[in-house]
């Protein structure tokens, strides 16, 4: 799942990006608010990681004006500042969850975790078709109660179909959502490459990657 970091300091920024990509998410990371603006009016994120002093937009005015914007992506804030009036300021703008540094990464992780299974996303907390089911928290994927061992990018890509499900997937849409680089995912037949891979290991599913034809993929049970 694709994840925005926008924080100033590049060696945080950089660190952040390797850990989150280690652990399986797609990640744009950000020095500004101001890209971190664009970037959310761009793509659908799962989470975004804010810091609070940024140049250009600080992260409560990102939080603010994206809200007002409509856009309703789960969003942590991340700051020094630990006073109880700075945590309250950034959830009343719009956050959805405050972590104070320094912080230890699996905290993040573990953070970033629940704000997937939170509201407003509504996203629940085990998503299912048919015997095939994966939880968001663990990355486990299980057909009939029997663990399928799956690549971070294939488990990507499982998570979304499972998630956008019945809901028709283009090509551009798993590429931007799957894939760091989307435009090499899409013109070229790398994707069509890992939904054979995928289908081949969910045979004895009774779920099942559909193809439309001229348009991508959707999951749906048989």
């Amino acid at each position: 799942m694709r994840v925005l970091v926008a924080e100033d300091d590049a060696a945080l920024r950089s660190v952040l990006e390797r850990g989150l990509k280690e652990q399986g998410y797609v990640v744009d990371a950000v020095a500004d608010g101001a890209a971190a603006l664009r970037y959310l009016r761009s793509y659908d994120y799962d989470v975004a990681v804010l810091d609070w002093r940024m140049p250009e937009r600080t992260g409560t005015e990102v939080v603010a004006e994206a809200r007002r914007q409509g856009d309703r992506t789960p969003i942590l804030m991340l700051t020094a500042r630990d006073a109880p009036s700075d945590r309250v300021t950034g959830l009343n703008v719009g956050a959805d969850d405050y972590l104070v540094k320094p912080f230890d990464f699996s905290e993040l992780v573990a953070r970033i975790q629940a704000l997937q299974r939170r509201p407003p996303l509504a996203l629940d907390p085990v998503l299912e078709v048919a015997d095939l089911r994966f939880d968001p928290a663990t990355r486990e994927l299980t057909v009939a109660g029997a663990p399928v061992t799956l690549t971070a990018i294939e488990t990507s890509l499982v998570e979304l179909m499972l998630r956008r499900s019945p809901n028709v997937l283009t090509r551009r849409m798993i590429a931007t959502q799957v894939w760091d680089d989307e435009a090499d995912a899409v013109g070229s037949n790398t994707i069509d490459v890992h939904v054979g891979r995928v289908r081949s290991k969910l045979a004895s599913s009774r779920a099942r990657i559909e193809t439309v034809r001229g348009t991508g993929y959707r999951m749906v049970e048989s």
